[in-house]
This record gives C-alpha cells, structure tokens and sequence, in this order.
C-alpha cells in the first residue's frame, strides 16, 4: 500500500491510494518552486493578492466539496468540515486583503545621527509547510495564504492520510490562476523533506505536528541554518474561577474539549475549577461530555488504541474514569477523567480525543499552579467575572494564548503559537505573515 491513503476511519475502507513521489519528481518540485519564485515575488503585491483572494473563495463556495474529502479522510464530522473549509477561505481572503498594509515598509525614527530610515519587508525564496490531518484545510491556509501574498513560493507536504485534501487545495490554486511552481503538492517521504530541508534552495520550514516530528524537523533545519516554526501538541488547561451562568461555562468547557472529536492542539484538555465550584462544575459537566455525540470517528483505529492505552494508563495510576460505552475500532466514546495527580505517567502528557482531566483548585494561585504545571504552552482558557482577575492571571498563564470567558475565539487576524513543548514562532495575523520574511533596513544619510 501507498504511503499516502484515504483510509474512511469510520469504516476502515481503503478508498484510495496515491502514489509516493520519487526523489527526481520532489527534486524538480524544489527547482520549479525556486524558478516561479523569482517571477511571482516581482509581480505586484496586488497581483499576487488576487490570486490568493481567489483560493479562498473557492474555498468558500466549495465548502460542502472538500468538507466530505474532510470526512473521509478523517473522520471529522461534516458540519465542523464545513465550518473549517470556510474558515480557511476566510485565512486566504484576510491576507489577501491587508497584503498591501501588512507588507508596506515600516519607518523607524532615526535618534542616533540624521536621515531617514525603514524596514523593507520582502520575500526569501521557496518554504515547505508539514501539515498534520487533523484540521487538513485551515492549516494549509494559515501557512500557504501569508507566504504566497510575501512573494514566496511554497512547497506543502501534508500527512499522509490526507492525500484527497491536499490535492484538491493544489488545484484550487491552478483554478485561481498561481503559476506552476507557486504552490507545490508533494507526496513526499521523511527522508526526502530531509533532503529538501538542507538543500540551499530551500529557505524555511514549517512544521505543526507531533513534538516527535517538530524534533526531527528542527535539528535539520538547524544544522542546515534554516529558519524552522513549529507547532506542536497541547494540553491546554480551561480554568474557572467564577461565573454568572455555570451552565454556559459548562457548554464552553464540552465545546473546549470535544470539538473535532477533541483532536485539537489548542483544545481545553484539563479542567481546573475553583473548589466552591467543582462539585457542581464537575456533574453537569460529567453529564453533558456523556451525553456528547459519539458518531463521528478519531482518525483513526491506531489513534483511538493509542488513547485507550493512554487511559487504561492513567487509570492504573490512581485516576478515575467515567466513560460513556466501550471504545470500538476508531470510535471512542467521550470520558472524563478525576483524581489526576503528578504522580500519575498520563499527568504530563497529551491526551488527544474527547476526553478530559478535571482538577479542583484550592484557590487562584493553586489554579494556576495547576495550569503551568506542564510541558506544554500552546493556549488556555480562562473563566471569571472580576476584570482585575483575568488581568493577573493572564499574565501569570505560560502559554501562548489566553482566551478569556469564551472558547472558539480564532480568527485570521490573531497570532497563534505557543512556548515551552508547544513549539515556536506564530502563524496567522501579522506575527504570520513575518516569520519567512526578509525585514530588509534601508539607511538612507541625511
């Protein structure tokens, strides 16, 4: 079999296999991307703009068509599909639209001597994106969109069990009028992005993904002196201190944790609520994280054995389970999971599906003791009505993202990244569009 397979999890049926590039076919991709490249960055920014406009309403007006591609090759349910191939269309229409101020040089005041000075954004050459297969449109436009409107040309290696998505991304480009070369479909393997990683025609890597693969990724790139962003797993903590309507915070918390099946980097996987709240917090949650449906597959049967595994751990370690059913090939009924201490191996690591870690806080510093005590720092949640508090433990959170008294807030104009095991740089909004950019200084005497 293929490397690269449509494999539907919810039936475990072989739809379709896609054949493994060979090293001459990436070879001639990377000189194709670095040949348009010298072409597509001195078009006008406008130019290059409109093509991207146009990736994303196609995106827009074929929502349904690559939502059901979405399905298939992962299991996502098909409203979440939809709602994700329009929001990526919104990614490629919002750099599309601020390409010209985003990109526009900076002035600096000059305090030392006299004369002008500014920072002149431009392009680098050809960039290579990872995609993983748990968001297969959003995270293709949230890296292909801002690099394509700089005048960079991009290289998109996607997982291997998305090989219907990213072909159909490819060809939306074509329809929108990119050149050969601009935008590059690759079916590529592990060795052969190493390959292209230290070839000098390549300038930058993107990689969100596992840390696993972010560690491999990034001591290529650095031995080669490439510049690398990464975005890696969470275990993002969702934390109430206080709340006018508990059972709004409830539909947050499920929504936090089970959206996408609770495949999500960024998902709110540990609860912590504040002990006058926890017992109350903890059985309407319990409830309503049961009652979720369980009709939509994980991606796959390997990851929901690889969860059952991580739980049947925890549980072993003291914690416990409250499940709704067994689980059964890649269907894993939602659960929640109590009595999570430090010393328990699950406490620190990832757990990616629908289910969740409730933690009771003694007070506001226990909760985000609780919260920081972890290897990851992508987002967090935050939950309270007094404005003092959220400013203070905003700013104590070591994450990379804080959202305050709502969940689902992303959005194409906002940075998203993390620290610590999280990884580094950002994407999206104008942190985005800078990472794979030439901050060119002109100094000009006066």
């Amino acid at each position: 079999m293929s490397k690269y397979s449509v494999i539907n999890p919810a039936t475990g049926e072989l739809v379709q296999s896609y054949p493994t590039a060979t090293d001459q076919q990436v070879g001639d991709a990377l000189r194709s991307a670095d040949a348009t490249q010298k072409e597509w960055t001195k078009r006008s920014i406008a130019d290059r703009a409109a093509v991207v406009r146009r990736v994303g309403q196609i995106h827009a007006e074929r929502a349904a068509e690559l939502g059901a591609i979405m399905v298939r090759e992962m299991g996502k349910p098909l409203a979440e599909a939809v709602m994700e191939a329009e929001f990526a269309g919104a990614i490629y229409e919002y750099y599309a639209d601020h390409a010209e101020e985003l990109l526009a040089d900076k002035p600096i005041e000059v305090v030392w001597g006299t004369g002008t000075a500014v920072m002149r954004p431009s392009s680098i050459g050809v960039v290579l994106g990872i995609m993983p297969w748990n968001f297969p449109a959003y995270q293709v436009a949230r890296f292909a969109g801002p690099n394509l409107v700089a005048g960079n040309t991009v290289l998109l290696k996607h997982a291997s069990q998305c090989p219907e998505s990213s072909a159909w991304i490819e060809a939306a480009f074509r329809e929108a009028g990119a050149p050969a070369g601009a935008y590059v479909n690759l079916y590529a393997t592990s060795q052969q992005i190493a390959v292209l990683i230290a070839d000098p025609a390549l300038r930058g890597v993107s990689l969100t993904g596992s840390e696993r693969a972010g560690a491999a990724v990034a001591e290529v790139a650095g031995r080669n002196l490439k510049k690398c962003v990464l975005e890696l797993g969470g275990s993002d903590p969702f934390i109430l201190l206080s709340t006018d309507d508990l059972d709004a915070a409830v539909d947050a918390a499920v929504s936090a944790r089970a959206d996408n099946v609770g495949q999500a980097c960024n998902a709110g996987k540990r609860m912590i609520v504040i002990a006058d709240l926890y017992d109350a917090f903890l059985e309407k949650f319990t409830a309503k994280m049961l009652e979720r449906d369980a009709s939509s597959p994980l991606s796959s049967e390997s990851a929901a054995k690889e969860l059952a595994a991580q739980v049947a751990r925890a549980v072993n370690g003291g914690a416990t389970l409250v499940q709704a059913g067994e689980p059964h090939g890649a269907f894993f009924p939602p659960a929640v999971l109590t009595d999570m201490k430090a010393d328990n191996e699950v406490f620190y690591e990832e757990l990616f599906g629908p289910v969740a870690q409730v933690f009771r806080a003694a007070d506001e510093a226990d909760a985000i003791r609780i919260a920081n005590d972890t290897p990851f720092g992508l987002g967090s949640y935050l939950f309270s009505t007094d404005p003092e508090q959220v400013q203070r433990v905003a700013s104590a959170l070591d994450t990379g993202m804080v959202y305050v008294n709502g969940v689902g807030m992303d959005a194409p104009e906002l940075p998203f990244g993390g620290t610590k095991r999280s990884g580094f740089g950002r994407e999206l909004g104008t942190l985005g569009i800078e990472e794979f950019l030439n901050k060119k200084l002109i100094r000009i005497n006066g």
